[in-house]
């Protein structure tokens, strides 16, 4: 009778465990051709408090330049903020990558009854990385992210789940890689 009661208690345990699902790490990879020579196009992209090239961002402020830990604050369009800092920038390879560190709330939202803010940008832990690649006479440009969704516990409310990660990350990138694009070109 031990061993059964056992066996049903470990059973249950694994059936409990198999339907909560906590945060899965999600990942977007974007990448654009431009008709401009990579010395040129990084030339855009390089400076780390320079976001000037993206769209959605009003302004940049920055401290510490390109050297590791250096960072800044995107002030959008919309009014939010979000805080990034740089893991590493190397100007021979025409590359860095950053993290966020911090971001302002875009509402706030009830869900299951308690109040939940919701970020401007609506993932949490996430860290990316730009890369800039000669081609010729061309260059390719390659933005990837890992991130989770802004919800870290399960059931997320639609303003917080993967879906709306996903979509807002891809969106910036392909504003950003166009804009880039289109500022190279001319």
């Amino acid at each position: 009778m031990k061993k059964f009661t056992l066996l049903v208690s470990a059973l249950f345990l694994f059936a409990a465990g198999a339907h909560a699902h906590g945060p899965v790490r999600q990942k977007v990879k974007q990448d654009i051709t431009i008709n401009a020579p990579a010395d040129k196009v990084w030339a855009l992209i390089k400076n780390f408090d320079d976001m000037s090239w993206l769209p959605a961002v009003a302004s940049t402020t920055g401290e510490g330049g390109n050297k590791k830990g250096a960072t800044r604050v995107l002030t959008l369009k919309d009014g939010g903020t979000i805080k990034e800092e740089l893991k590493k920038h190397d100007d021979k390879k025409m590359s860095y990558a950053y993290k966020i560190k911090d971001m302002s709330a875009a509402k706030t939202i009830t869900h299951s009854g308690q109040d939940e803010e919701v970020p401007v940008l609506p993932v949490s832990n996430y860290a990316a990385s730009i890369d800039v690649k000669a081609k010729g006479d061309k260059t390719q440009v390659i933005w990837k992210a890992g991130y989770y969704r802004a919800y870290m516990n399960n059931n997320p409310p639609a303003e917080m789940n993967e879906e709306a990660a996903n979509t807002a990350v891809n969106a910036i990138f392909k504003e950003g890689l166009e804009n880039l694009k289109a500022l190279a070109e001319k």
